[in-house]
Order: structure tokens, then sequence, then C-alpha cells
């Protein structure tokens, strides 16, 4: 047998490795946002003045309860849209299934400040859908911005999350359990509820945690369409970039305050999971049926039309990039000169983009099959502390984390704000849980035997590793490798603090045009992002012959 217990060998030294890198990348610079939270601007004397500045006025304070209200509001919705549809595709039998859910995947994917971006371009006060209503119909609707704004993007983009992870557990769902329920006289909706939800409300409250982590922690989105409804990642990157103003201290005093809520909400669904988490045989599992007329129309309708509202953002981006622009006015015509003046002004960020994300991704596949192979083969208290370390980014504003990074590397002997090595830092960091998780999940269903057998014909642990067990995790660590490189080139809240002229990316610049007005510019850059997430996931389920990502 593989030895469990704690002894030194090349593994030791391999954990040894990755968990002094944690702690000069991750934990000390979080340490450093603590002490910084409790210093003054001036003196940096130790004080709870920062804190004491924030619960007196309400500019302060009323951020914080309008991120709770929005995240709340959206993981609510997000919910009452995630089950019911993995439920209805997992149980009924709905015309274009496979490719539907691509859809569903490719809308989570996108980047959430595009679907901000594309509603103002169809909602917006100067919109094409406000124009069409107003101007031929005499109708005026309520404003993308705001509250109600924030609340419909976060919901069309984060549902997936929920519809994933409910998926998933409907998928290995033991179908006997139901049928005797059945049997013993149970009313098909007390089934549900009292069978069924039970079972599956772990896989459900995870993908509601990550929906509340994303919805809390985004900057983009109430950035670009919040106006004056402030939320706490738009506060603290005005308190930290502020000329007039702003304080780093203050400002890592309210990261503090967003990482605290998210550890909170993150235990309180631990303790819930581990409360109601029940195993099956798995001996048969759902099988869709066939529906009659009137249910099949209610369903198709219901499903369709959130896939179609989900994708509607990406479809309006691509079509917009194509159109005659002047500043923020789309006028008659088509042509590629968005495109071309794109490049002319921003083409050093695509290849920025594509740069740091493959450098990223590459460091990531070594770092995320190390650490899961340590926690899931090599327990003992270092590789638990290890694997518990790495998942902290997971529930981490993109934000903070890029001032915790700021705040850390900013003067000798590590000195590394400016540089395209902070950037790429801040991406691995951020992203490579999902290669950790899907590598360990992969892990715990392959049998130790076959590494045990390689060890007593001769090979060395690290021969086994490689030539063994590596080769069969692949298709986990795939898996996690492209949710990690989208979620890379999409990522726009740490990158918005630690970029500078020369090493921003295409998030950032789509940002930053919008902002200037360069609405035609924006959408290029936009399209250019989108494909690029489409294409990488046909890619993937070609290659892997999947229809799916796996959470």
């Amino acid at each position: 047998m593989l030895k469990k217990k704690f002894n030194f060998n090349i593994w030791t030294l391999v954990t040894l490795c990755i968990f002094l890198l944690v702690v000069v990348f991750l934990l000390y610079p979080l340490l450093i946002l603590f002490i910084s939270g409790f210093r003054t601007p001036r003196t940096g004397e130790f004080t709870l003045s920062n804190f004491a500045l924030f619960f007196s006025r309400r500019f302060y304070y009323s951020a914080f309860f309008n991120s709770i209200k929005v995240t709340a509001a959206v993981t609510a919705i997000c919910l009452a849209m995630g089950v019911p549809m993995a439920y209805l595709m997992a149980s009924c039998k709905v015309r274009g299934k496979q490719f539907l859910e691509i859809l569903i995947i490719i809308s989570m994917m996108s980047p959430p400040f595009i679907g901000a971006y594309s509603w103002i371009l169809m909602l917006g006060r100067n919109g094409f859908v406000t124009n069409l209503l107003s101007g031929t119909f005499g109708i005026r609707i309520g404003s993308i911005y705001g509250f109600a704004g924030i609340a419909l993007v976060f919901s069309l983009r984060l549902y997936p999350l929920v519809y994933l992870f409910t998926s998933g557990a409907l998928g290995r769902l033991d179908t006997s359990l139901l049928e005797a329920s059945e049997n013993l006289g149970c009313h098909p909706l007390k089934r549900l509820f009292s069978v069924t939800v039970p079972l599956i409300l772990p896989s459900v409250l995870a993908g509601a945690l990550l929906v509340f982590t994303n919805a809390f922690s985004d900057f983009g989105t109430p950035m670009m369409i919040g106006e004056g409804f402030r939320v706490m990642p738009v506060l603290i990157y005005a308190e930290f970039v502020g000329e007039v103003g702003g304080s780093a201290h203050f400002a890592s005093a309210l990261s503090m305050m967003m990482v605290l809520v998210t550890v909170a909400v993150f235990i309180f669904q631990r303790w819930i999971v581990n409360k109601k988490s029940y195993e099956m045989s798995n001996s048969r599992y759902i099988e869709p049926e066939k529906m009659k007329p009137l249910k099949s129309i209610i369903v198709h309708l219901f499903i369709y039309t959130v896939v179609f509202l989900s994708t509607l953002p990406m479809v309006t981006i691509i079509v917009s990039s194509f159109r005659n622009t002047r500043g923020p006015i789309f006028i008659e015509g088509w042509s590629l000169d968005n495109y071309k003046e794109a490049f002319a002004r921003s083409g050093f960020t695509v290849f920025n983009t594509y740069r740091f994300a493959l450098i990223a991704v590459l460091i990531v596949f070594v770092l995320a099959m190390a650490i899961a192979y340590v926690s899931v083969r090599q327990k003992n208290i270092l590789t638990n502390l290890l694997d518990i370390a790495t998942m902290f980014p997971l529930i981490i504003s993109g934000t903070v984390m890029g001032i915790t990074l700021l705040q850390a590397f900013n003067s000798r002997p590590v000195l590394l704000s400016g540089t395209s090595s902070i950037l790429i830092i801040a991406f691995v960091i951020r992203r490579m849980p999902f290669t950790i998780r899907s590598s360990s999940a992969i892990l715990r269903q392959l049998s130790i035997s076959t590494e045990e057998a390689s060890i007593s014909l001769g090979y060395t642990p690290l021969q086994t590793f490689w030539r063994i067990t590596a080769p069969m995790m692949m298709s986990g660590v795939i898996s996690g490798l492209i949710l990690s490189w989208v979620s890379i080139i999409n990522e726009l809240s740490a990158s918005i603090i630690l970029y500078t002229g020369r090493t921003a990316t295409m998030s950032v610049s789509v940002y930053i045009e919008v902002f200037r007005n360069n609405y035609g510019i924006a959408s290029a850059l936009s399209t250019i992002l989108t494909v690029t997430i489409v294409i990488s996931l046909l890619i993937f389920f070609k290659a892997t012959g999947k229809k799916s990502i796996s959470l």
C-alpha cells in the first residue's frame, strides 16, 4: 500500500515547494491586506478608524448592503431558473438538448462585462430595442441601469452554474429510490421535495455558492451599468485608485469585509452540505420521458426562452461589431472598419491576452496536477492545508486579489508591480482551483492498485505518476484547463488593478473603450474574445467527445 502517513519522500518535497509558493503568492499577500486594513493612511499606526469610517457614512455602508441585496436576488433567480431547467432536461425529452447544453455552457463562459455592454446596446438610453419600442410602438421601458440591470445580466450569465451542478447530481440519482417512494404511495410533488431535492441539495448549494461569490465579487458589470447603484467591488476600486480622497488602507479594510462575508457563506454552505449529504448505489439512472403536448409546449417555451435570452448578448455584440459607428452612435452600413481600428489601436492587447493566458495555463497544468495528486494520494496535515488554501481564490474577489498582490509586491526585493509577471500570477492563483477540483474528482475515481503495481515493478513514484497516473487523470485535467483558460482570457477584476499601458489585455481594452464611447472598437474586441471562447469549447468537445464540462 502507498503510505498515507506523513513521511519524507519525493512527494513531500513537491508538497513543500508548492506550499511555499502558496505562502508567498497567496497567504503572504492576504496577510499584508489584513495588516493594511488596520493602518492609518498618514502615520501607518494600527487603528480601527478605517472600519469606523465605513460604518459612520451611509455612502460606504450602503454599498455593502447593495452588494448583499443584488447577490441574494441573483442567487435566488439563478436557483429558480437553473434547478427547474436541469430537472426538465433530465426527466423530459427536450428537442435539441445537446445543442442547448452547448449554448448554456457558452453563455456561462462569456465575459460578464461583455454581457453588460451588450445589454446597454439593446436596452440602454440609445439602445436599438429601446428606440424600436419607443419610436414604433410608443412603449417606454425601464432603465437597464441600476439594480434591475445588474440582476438581469448576472442571472442570465450565472444560472448555468446551478444548471450544470444540478444536472450532474440528477445524472447520478438512483431512480430506484424514487420508484420505492412511489410504490409506498408518495405523491409526485411530495416525492420531489422529500426525496429528489434532499439528494441533489449538496450539488445545488455548490452551484449557488459559486453564483453568490461571482455576483458578490464581480467588478465589470456594476461598473458599466450600476450608475448610482454602488456595490463593494466598485467602491474598493474607486478607493484604491482614486486620486482625490482615495486610500489604499481603507480599500484594504473594505476588501477584508468582502473576504469575511464570502468565507462565512462558504462555511455555512459546507455546514449544510455535511449535514445533508447522502450516498446512493446508482443502480439505475433517470430516463427522459415523452411529454404530453401541452406540457411539451410549456417546457420547450421555458427552456428555449431562457437559453435565447442568455445567448442574445453574444449575438448582439457580434452583429454590432460589423456596423459602422461614429463614436457612441451606430450609423448605416456594414464594414470591417471596427476591426481595423481595434487592431491599430489595441492589437497588442490581443497578443498580450493569448500570451499571458497560455503561460498561465501551462503553469496551472503542472501545479494543479501535483496539488490534486498530493491532496488525494498523499493525505497528511500539510496536504490538507494546501488543498484548503488553494480553494480560497474561488471565494475572493478579483479586485481584492489584485490589491493584495499589488500591496505585497510593490517594493524590493520582490518588485512585480507593472510587470506581466504579476498579471500571470494573479491568473494562476484565481483560476487554478477549477483544474484542481476537476483533477481531484477524476483521481478519486481511480483505483490506487495500478500505482501500487507500478511501484512494486520498480518504477519510482514520479515515474509512476507521469507514466501511469497522469494519463488516467487527463480527462479531468483537460476539463479543468478549459475552464481555467476561458476564465483567464475573460479576467477583468484583477487585471484592471494590475495592468499598465503595455500589459493591458483585451478585457481591459473593452472596458476602456466602452467608457470612451468607442462602441465599435469595443464590439470588435468583444467579438474576438467571444469567438475565442466558442472555438476553445468546440475544440474541447471535439477532442474529448464530451458534450458538457464537469464542474
